[in-house]
């Protein structure tokens, strides 16, 4: 009996690939990792529903937000303002993002949240675009016990 490899079968056994890949990360994340990735999940949810104010509530006072093709902003006013410039362009149907991997240091104090965008738009001819990419943000514990992004950088898969 001899194996046929078509290109299909390969594209199968990859999705399994990545799909139990994925389930691995996530089933290997400790509890504390665990809410911090509903934390990053709720994060999303406001941008979602484009709530800017609750957006740039999730960033720390110092923290640093790095977007794509953009200068860094520094600090919780000047990524909240990015924020509302971006969530109230009439053009933007939706973003959000959806963790995939979130850990915790052993100190218990900075954590790690990584995962995947989507940011969809309406272009001048009023067809849709989307665009999708990669997230890391580092986020630290206050002393009330609230997480807080410290660097949140993203970058867009296109080319």
């Amino acid at each position: 009996m001899k194996l046929r490899i078509t290109p299909r079968s390969l594209f199968l056994l990859g999705l399994c690939t990545v799909l139990f890949s994925t389930s691995l990360v996530a089933a290997d994340m400790s509890a504390a990792a665990k809410a911090l990735a509903k934390i990053d999940d709720e994060w999303s949810a406001a941008a979602l529903k484009k709530d800017a104010a609750k957006v740039a509530s999730y960033y720390a006072e110092d923290a640093i937000a790095y977007p794509p093709n953009a200068p860094a902003l520094i600090g919780r006013e000047a990524a909240g303002k990015a924020w509302a410039q971006m969530l109230s362009d009439p053009n933007l149907v939706s973003m959000s993002w959806k963790t995939i991997h979130a850990e915790i240091a052993t100190s218990g104090e900075f954590g790690l949240t990584t995962g995947a965008y989507e940011a969809t738009v309406k272009g001048a001819d009023g067809k849709l675009a989307t665009d999708k990419g990669k997230y890391v943000c580092a986020w630290r514990k206050g002393k009330d016990g609230t997480w807080k992004a410290v660097h949140d950088i993203w970058s867009s898969d296109s080319k």
